[in-house]
């Protein structure tokens, strides 16, 4: 820089001699490869140091640090929900902190939107099957993607944008308006450069009226146009980074049926995308005060970006919900495909045509630590289980390892066990009830009010898995006896199927009247005076209890 700024001044002070301008070019041909490769030296960095940031992610979810994770789906809570609290789907702790890799507003709400509502077909979920194993299994790609996504960032402005871009309305519905826009700011550049050639006073004063003309005509437009193209000037640099994901997944080979579908549905957006981040820059362009005034002078700069906008509207404005829910599916595709490069053991789960059936191997919690968790195996055949167990014995997070990978594999992901087959059935739960003070309802009527839910569900379909813990746990034993003998005499007529915990061995009798219930517990053992758990579960009624040690342990008794 130095260099060429003194090879300037010397041929400025010599009078330009020719081996001056020479090696002026020669210096500012130079300079530009440098800042060229300085530009892309620092592209290189930040891409490099994108891709440890995204590693070292991957890392804390193996290691268990992935609960300081910043988003935890907050506005996705939803205590009303079928499954999604007991179950920890979102919120903190949640499945979503733990698999979200997502950087897009779109990917965001979709990767919730599989959690929370896997509506898929067999057929689908098939072919998302196909889709995540194809990313797990290309790990420098993916990673490679998700940069380019994280350089995006979510804009919850975005589905104002996408209504924008999709809104019939036009600037200018004229079309004779706009050719004689057109012809004036071809007369007014016409004429300022005749002006400037010919020196003609006559020629000035022409370009000075038509000046005049269009500063009028700007100022008599200037808010609707502001209005019209004015979401577009807050983001044209994020349009510009969709480009760069667009482009890379438009260049990538892929196997999978639903990341081809992707693929194609991406070709036509390349070039549009293209096309509205240069419109979008065009319009970021008149946040400068003078720069704006000397445009809309000249050419009139704000109706021609409005025009442009409209014409790309009228072009491709169908067309744009369909591309980002597209980059949203593929980035909730990439999320679900965390699971199997983190937990320890997975697998893709098979379909079965048997209705009520889950058949698992080492089945095991995918939120806990690797070297924590403990599997059990499952065989599920259009039965009702009751699972019994003391404290701590582990008979909740069992069945909240049932729920989790029965969504997971609701959604197409992996699951986590060695082995998995189902049948697709919808998830209810009845597990962390709480009273509500505001509402007058007490724990046990909140029970009761969950149940009937599951219930009226059941009656309509049977392809339901219900997940009960502590059956009427509000109560005393009695009226937990009956209860729990009603619900599981109802449940069992609708034939549905589902797993029932409870402390009351009282209710595990209720297996000798109804062939489809079984007993399954979960037992601990003593050694030189504390309690261990192997958290295994075992056909049978538990035959252990712990409460009167655990409160001698903590210093009650």
């Amino acid at each position: 820089m130095v260099m060429l700024g003194y090879t300037i001044y010397n041929a400025w002070t010599n009078y330009f001699p020719l081996k001056f301008i020479v090696l002026l070019l020669v210096e500012a041909v130079i300079f530009i490869i440098a800042c060229i490769y300085h530009r892309k030296l620092f592209q290189r960095i930040a891409y490099e140091a994108g891709l440890i940031a995204i590693a070292k992610r991957n890392l804390c979810r193996v290691s268990g640090e992935w609960r300081t994770f910043d988003d935890i789906g907050e506005e996705f809570i939803d205590c009303n929900h079928n499954y999604a609290m007991d179950l920890d789907i979102v919120g903190r702790y949640s499945l979503f902190q733990f698999l979200n890799s997502t950087n897009t507003y779109n990917g965001r709400l979709r990767f919730a939107q599989d959690l929370l509502n896997p509506n898929y077909s067999q057929k689908d979920m098939q072919m998302r099957q196909e889709s995540i194993s194809e990313l797990s299994n290309d790990y420098p790609w993916s990673s490679h993607l998700e940069y380019y996504f994280s350089k995006i960032g979510i804009d919850r402005s975005f589905p104002t944008l996408i209504s924008e871009l999709q809104c019939k309305n036009t600037f200018i519905k004229s079309k004779l308006l706009q050719c004689l826009l057109d012809i004036f700011r071809v007369l007014t550049c016409g004429s300022i450069i005749f002006s400037i050639l010919t020196k003609n006073r006559y020629g000035i004063l022409v370009t000075s009226s038509l000046i005049l003309f269009q500063l009028i005509l700007w100022g008599i437009g200037f808010l609707k146009a502001n209005r019209y193209v004015g979401i577009m000037r807050k983001i044209p640099y994020k349009i510009l980074k969709y480009d760069d994901v667009i482009r890379e997944i438009v260049e990538k080979e892929f196997c999978s049926s639903q990341l081809k579908n992707i693929k194609s549905i991406l070709h036509s957006a390349k070039e549009a995308i293209q096309d509205l981040s240069k419109i979008s820059s065009n319009i970021s362009q008149r946040q400068n005060g003078i720069a704006c005034l000397f445009l809309n002078a000249v050419w009139l700069w704000d109706y021609k970006n409005a025009v442009d906008l409209d014409i790309w509207k009228r072009k491709h404005g169908d067309s744009v919900a369909m591309w980002f829910s597209a980059i949203g599916e593929l980035e909730s595709l990439l999320s679900l495909a965390n699971l199997p490069r983190n937990c320890s053991v997975t697998s893709l789960p098979i379909i079965s045509t048997q209705p009520n059936t889950i058949r698992a191997k080492n089945l095991g919690h995918p939120l806990l630590n690797n070297k924590n968790r403990v599997s059990n195996d499952l065989e599920l055949n259009n039965n009702i289980l009751i699972i019994s167990g003391s404290n701590m014995s582990g008979k909740t997070t069992f069945m909240r390892t049932v729920g989790i990978n029965m969504i997971l594999a609701s959604t197409g992901s992996y699951v986590c066990a060695d082995q998995m087959t189902f049948s697709m059935m919808k998830v209810m739960t009845s597990m962390r009830i709480a009273d509500a003070l505001t509402e007058e309802i007490s724990t046990f009527y909140a029970e009761l009010k969950r149940i009937k839910e599951i219930i009226d569900v059941a009656q309509v379909n049977e392809n339901l898995l219900f997940l009960i813990d502590e059956i009427f746990r509000g109560t005393n034993s009695v009226d937990r006896l009956k209860g729990a003998e009603g619900v599981l005499q109802k449940l069992h007529i609708l034939g549905i199927c589902g797993i029932i915990t409870t402390h009351d061995l009282e209710v595990c009798k209720l297996e000798s009247p109804y062939r489809r219930i079984k007993n399954y517990c979960f037992n601990e053992r003593y050694s030189n005076n504390d309690i261990l758990f192997d958290y295994k579960m075992k056909k049978g009624v538990s035959k252990t209890t712990n409460a009167q040690y655990l409160l001698k342990k903590v210093g009650i008794i």
